[in-house]
This record gives structure tokens, C-alpha cells and sequence, in this order.
């Protein structure tokens, strides 16, 4: 492999640009695996038609997915670092995608408690199978891109759960107007099988690429990219000394200042994720009176703004890195600026006219979209030899909010009938993502592991 990246000088000292390709891919497969996930939000009131069920047990089907997917995230972390990205992240696309094309066929199980049953067991193994995906695509990214380069990568990826908002929204709104929502699960479900084998034919680490000139993968290396990926090496013949390391891992990782602060934060940031993700269309159709087909064209708008404030985030800092400011300063004013424009979502709930609400809310999420540097964040702060482990821990904090979210949400409108309440939960979890980056994180640095 390296005689090939090498034999023509002419090819070695040109500079490729196959780690674009990569992010581009990588891209494709979150916006896929935000769809999955969205898919519920779209054909929720459609379904509660069908098979009766109230806000609450709506709430709490919305959660079955972050359950599974947060207490998969320790595992998930430890297979990437132990197996790599390739192999784990092509299981989990394939049985994701099994998962959400099993849902199409709910309605086969006979009564409304029963298919409610199979609905919440089929998207709690949904999330079980999506928990390696992000702390993947944090591993990919941190091989694949030099530190300069690496936050803008990072809100590229990040930003595909606007662009799946964009693109398959209103989709999947058209889908379940014309077929019915079981073609949803169908269509989406289909899409990843494909993208799964795509994924393992395409992917490998930069030094193994046959594709990657040798100047390409000098640029890496040297701006702190980990070209070989960094597997773990087995430590130890004995379960249970491995077993031990791997929970000295997790007590150094939790015992840092900066990076639970930085786990803190995502968990808030992800509060308007999942309030997007999972009532924002029923609280358009509910409290603003529009139609499933008009919820889903007008969802896209907020989306649009989100992604845009995502990439620019991610240019916005690495450009203020490559102007001579500290790492800290370029990853913390993103971050804060953005999540106080954020706030404005509370402001919803002292408009009545719709045009002013969709505004508002695509102010919120433009704010959201340029503070979501979590991941980049986490590339840069993470011990090379625990990226996996730190992007899954970082990955379960922030998903505890797909847990708290919905369920809140539900109690709140079931209880008081306005989404009011639920508006200023989410601007204030908005609030407490500056509060984390400026008071409980200091410097942004990358960690160093103590070694027995």
C-alpha cells in the first residue's frame, strides 16, 4: 500500500483531496440517521389517528429511542476504539435501517396496545443500533482532519440533522399524505441498507487509503490528524483486566473539569435537538393549526437556517484559528453567541401570527446550528488512544436530553394544554450551555491519559 501511495512522485507530492470525499459520505449517513429518527415526528399524528394513543404515551415512545441509545453509548465507544470505525459503524447503519423498516409493518400485530408495544421495542433497538454513529463520525474526523480544518468537518456532519429536516421532512409529510405513513419506514429503511455496504466499500483509515497521496496524508499528520485510527491494543489476555482499564478510562474521563463540562453542555444543546426532532411538527399542527402536509413544508425553514448557522459556525472558528487566536477562544465564541441568539425561541409564546413564530424559530435554530461545535470540540480534547470512549460518554450525556425532552414536553402539554411551558424549558437549556462553557470550562486542550 505504501509502495503505491509513493511509486509515482508526481501523484505522492500532489496533494488529493479524498478526505472530502469521506466527510462527504459520513454527511450522507447522518442525514440518514437523523431522518430515521424524525420519522415519528412526521407520522406521529397520523399514526395517533390510527391507534389512539395520548401526549404522554406519545412522549414516552419519542424516548424509547434515547433510552436504548444512551445506554448503549459506553459499549459503542469501546467497540470503536477496540475494532475500529469501518466494521462497527457498517453494522450499525444495517441494523438501523432494519429497525426502521420493521416499523412500516406495525399495524400487522392486531390491536392499538400491542402495535404501541412493538413501535417502542423496535425504536428502542433503533437506538441501540445508532449509538456508535456519532462518536464514529467524531473518530473519522479526528483521522481525517488536521485541527484546523476539523471544526469545520465537524459542523459539516453535525449540520446534516438540519439537512435531513430540509430534504426528508417534507418528504416524508408528501409520503405520509400520499401512501400512508407505513411507506415512510419503507423508503427510509431501504435508503440505509444501500448506504451501509456503500460505507464499508468506500471507508478506510487515511494511511491505508490507496486514493491519499503522500502530501495529503503529511497534511493530516502533522495538523494532529490520527491517520491510523487508533484502535486500542488488547492490554490484556483476562476479561477482567480489561474490563478494569476500561472503567479507569471512564473514571479519568469523568473525573476532568473540562471535558464534563463540555458533556454537560451537550446534554442542553441537545434539548432543542430533540424538541426539533420530535414535537416541533405536532406543535405546528397542534397549537398553530396546520395541516401534516404544511407542518412538514414550514418545518423545513427553521432546518434551512440551522444548517446554515452549523456550517458557518464550524468556518467561523477554524478561520478565527488560522487568524492566531487560541483553540479556546475560537471553539467558546461560537458556541455562546450562538446559544443566546437561542433564547429567542422563548419569544414564541408572545406572538400569535405565524410568520413571526417560523422566524423565530429559525432564528433559534441558526443560533443552535452555530453553537453545536460539541464534536469538534471533542476531537480536539479527547485522549488519542480514548476517542471512541470520550465521543460515546459525550454522546450519552447529550442523549439523555432525547430522554428528558420529549417526556417533559408531553407532561407539559398534557397537563396544561399550551406548549408555552415547553418553549421556555428549551430557551433555558439554552442558557445553561453558556453557563457550562464559561464557568465550568476553562481552557480547551487535549487531555492526557495517566497511565499505571
Amino acid at each position: 500500500m505504501e509502495m503505491s501511495r509513493t511509486a509515482n512522485p508526481a501523484v505522492a507530492a500532489t496533494r488529493t483531496r479524498v478526505r472530502y470525499a469521506i466527510l462527504l459520505l459520513v454527511f450522507l449517513i447522518t442525514t440518514l440517521n437523523y431522518a430515521d429518527r424524525a420519522t415519528l415526528s412526521v407520522t406521529g399524528s397520523a399514526m395517533r389517528a390510527e391507534f389512539g394513543f395520548d401526549a404522554i404515551r406519545l412522549g414516552y415512545i419519542f424516548s424509547a429511542f434515547s433510552w436504548a441509545y444512551v445506554l448503549s453509548q459506553l459499549p459503542a465507544g469501546w467497540l470503536l476504539d477496540r475494532f475500529g470505525a469501518r466494521r462497527v459503524y457498517a453494522a450499525s447503519i444495517f441494523l438501523w435501517s432494519l429497525f426502521t423498516l420493521l416499523q412500516s409493518s406495525i399495524g400487522l400485530f392486531g390491536s392499538a396496545a400491542a402495535a404501541v408495544t412493538v413501535l417502542f421495542a423496535l425504536r428502542f433497538a433503533m437506538g441501540a443500533a445508532e449509538s456508535p454513529a456519532f462518536p464514529a463520525n467524531a473518530k473519522v474526523v479526528a483521522a481525517w482532519f488536521p485541527t484546523n480544518e476539523r471544526g469545520t468537518a465537524s459542523a459539516i456532519f453535525n449540520a446534516a440533522q438540519y439537512f435531513a429536516a430540509v430534504i426528508f421532512t417534507p418528504l416524508m409529510a408528501w409520503l405520509t399524505h400520499t401512501f400512508g405513513w407505513h411507506s415512510v419506514y419503507v423508503v427510509l429503511g431501504a435508503v440505509g441498507l444501500l448506504l451501509a455496504l456503500t460505507w464499508l466499500k468506500v471507508m478506510k483509515n487515511p494511511a491505508d487509503h490507496p486514493r491519499v497521496s503522500r502530501a495529503e496524508l503529511e497534511y493530516i499528520e502533522q495538523g494532529g490528524g490520527v491517520v491510523d485510527g487508533q484502535r486500542q491494543p488488547v492490554q490484556s489476555t483476562q476479561p477482567g483486566a480489561a474490563k478494569s482499564a476500561g472503567w479507569s478510562l471512564v473514571r479519568q474521563l469523568l473525573g476532568n473539569r473540562m471535558l464534563v463540562g463540555i458533556y454537560l453542555a451537550q446534554y442542553c444543546i441537545n434539548v432543542l435537538t430533540y424538541f426539533f426532532l420530535t414535537w416541533f411538527p405536532i406543535y405546528l399542527v397542534q397549537a398553530r393549526g396546520m395541516t401534516i402536509l404544511h407542518a412538514g413544508l414550514v418545518a423545513s425553514l427553521p432546518a434551512i437556517c440551522g444548517f446554515s448557522g452549523g456550517v458557518l459556525g464550524g468556518i467561523l472558528s477554524d478561520g478565527l484559528i488560522r487568524r492566531g487566536h487560541s483553540l479556546t477562544l475560537a471553539r467558546k465564541v461560537p458556541i455562546v453567541g450562538g446559544m443566546l441568539l437561542s433564547t429567542c425561541i422563548i419569544g414564541c409564546n408572545y406572538v400569535s401570527t405565524d410568520w413571526i413564530v417560523v422566524a423565530l424559530m429559525s432564528l433559534a435554530f441558526f443560533g443552535k446550528g452555530i453553537g453545536a461545535l460539541g464534536w469538534a470540540v471533542v476531537a480536539d480534547t479527547s485522549p488519542k488512544e480514548a476517542l471512541g470512549l470520550s465521543g460515546a460518554i459525550f454522546n450519552m450525556f447529550g442523549n439523555v436530553a432525547g430522554i428528558v425532552t420529549p417526556i417533559v414536553i408531553g407532561y407539559l402539554v398534557a397537563k396544561t394544554g399550551s406548549f408555552n411551558g415547553a418553549l421556555v424549558f428549551v430557551g433555558l437549556n439554552a442558557l445553561l450551555t453558556v453557563f457550562s462553557y464559561l464557568v465550568i470550562v476553562k481552557d480547551i486542550r487535549r487531555v492526557e491519559l495517566r497511565h499505571a
